[in-house]
């Protein structure tokens, strides 16, 4: 099966991911094209050719001018920003960092990542806190309805708004700025997990006001896994203590700011976060921010039209890229799901098919090296897949 088509501008080449595969899950793990992977590598070699000299330069230029680039980027200074491997490594930062009480109330949605529940569950396990799920019922048609119905759960004893700002389960846009402005007002913490963010909608820190957002880089910033940042704006950065304790606590030149306890650790390989402008280079180069999401964001609209054809099932939001960028969810209707994965296994599409509640859905994730043929081949398994379950039917029925 050919996944290649005129409208990826050849920038499927330009990837190192297997030909015959049709790979719509840029939104678990991202890909690297092969600038920036060589990019990486490059730093990777140049750390083991002289240790001494490369970390030095590491530390002294090389992370600076990384933090330069992503803050301008981000709308953010570069002091702002610290290198992490993952947004996860974020929340856990500034998690860990919040003296909770018990009785104290971290509010949250319905929709967030089921590893970070766990994380939030197990913090306020330790001291007593509660950790409060707003739900947000889909379909999502009002941002002012989303807005009421987090806030809603907002009480005196409310300490932390933590929300992702794109949906991991539901892959749904989230109007964040208005619940931060109104955090702010009430003297309420604000974070933000921004793990799908960063590449695929603008972003803009001082803009949006939150004291902490996290998010990866390397979904979609095309940089090398492990790449992520922790912002913490400056009147916030008292409040996060280093998750690792290292030369950086007091000790690094005397001054102990939040950039110098969080990001200096003893040795390790930062190459990933040095690759940083290279990923940003590449973005540039290519207009990412223009044609390139622009034509993703039409593939997806496309899928969402044909297989709701298919399925007769209404979409979780309207087509308003105030709901969703380069990864949407599609409904699926009920059926022998464990077929459909096979059958997706076999024709070499990886896709998560994945629950909300009570129902199933692909998370469809359109990066630049896809294709149209792409996502035919989506609707074409899923045609295939709904025609098979039918004729069972049939035959069952006779």
């Amino acid at each position: 099966m050919t996944t290649e088509g005129t409208d990826t501008n050849g920038l499927r080449e330009l990837f190192l991911l297997r030909p015959g595969t049709v790979y719509l899950n840029n939104g678990s793990f991202g890909a690297c094209p092969l600038p920036v992977f060589e990019a990486w590598q490059h730093f990777q070699f140049d750390l083991e050719c002289h240790p001494g000299a490369f970390l030095g330069r590491c530390y002294h230029t090389l992370l600076p001018e990384a933090r330069e680039r992503l803050g301008a980027y981000l709308g953010a200074d570069a002091s702002e920003l610290v290198f992490v491997v993952n947004a996860t490594m974020g929340v856990n930062i500034v998690g860990r960092s919040l003296s909770l009480q018990p009785g104290d109330e971290v509010l949250t949605t319905d929709q967030e990542y089921g590893p970070l529940d766990r994380a939030w569950e197990y913090l306020c396990s330790k001291s007593g806190a509660k950790y409060i799920h707003q739900q947000v019922s889909l379909p999502l048609t009002s941002t002012e309805e989303v807005v009421e119905a987090v806030w809603s759960g907002v009480t005196e004893r409310t300490k932390l708004l933590y929300l992702s700002h794109i949906t991991s389960p539901t892959a749904l846009i989230l109007p964040i700025k208005e619940l931060i402005q109104r955090a702010r007002e009430r003297g309420i913490v604000t974070l933000i997990d921004g793990a799908h963010a960063p590449g695929q909608i603008d972003l803009d820190m001082h803009d949006l006001g939150c004291d902490f957002y996290t998010g990866n880089c390397h979904k979609w910033m095309l940089t090398p896994k492990g790449s992520a940042f922790l912002y913490a704006r400056k009147e916030s950065q008292h409040l996060a203590e280093p998750l690792v304790v290292s030369g950086g606590w007091r000790g690094w030149e005397n001054r102990g700011t939040f950039l110098d306890e969080q990001q200096y650790q003893g040795t390790r390989d930062l190459s990933a976060f040095l690759a940083l402008p290279a990923a940003l280079d590449f973005m540039e180069r290519h207009d990412w921010r223009g044609s390139v999401r622009q034509r993703c964001r039409e593939l997806i609209c496309y899928a969402r039209q044909e297989i709701g054809a298919l399925t007769g099932l209404p979409p979780v939001c309207p087509d308003s890229p105030t709901w969703f960028s380069q990864i949407n969810t599609i409904p699926l209707p009920k059926g022998n799901i464990q077929a459909l994965g096979k059958l997706l296994h076999e024709r070499h599409i990886e896709i998560p098919l994945t629950g909300w509640q009570e129902d199933r859905y692909f998370r469809l994730s359109v990066q630049g090296y896809n294709s149209r043929a792409d996502v035919d081949a989506l609707i074409g398994a899923v045609r295939d897949w709904m025609a098979e379950a039918a004729t069972a039917e049939e035959q069952a029925a006779s």
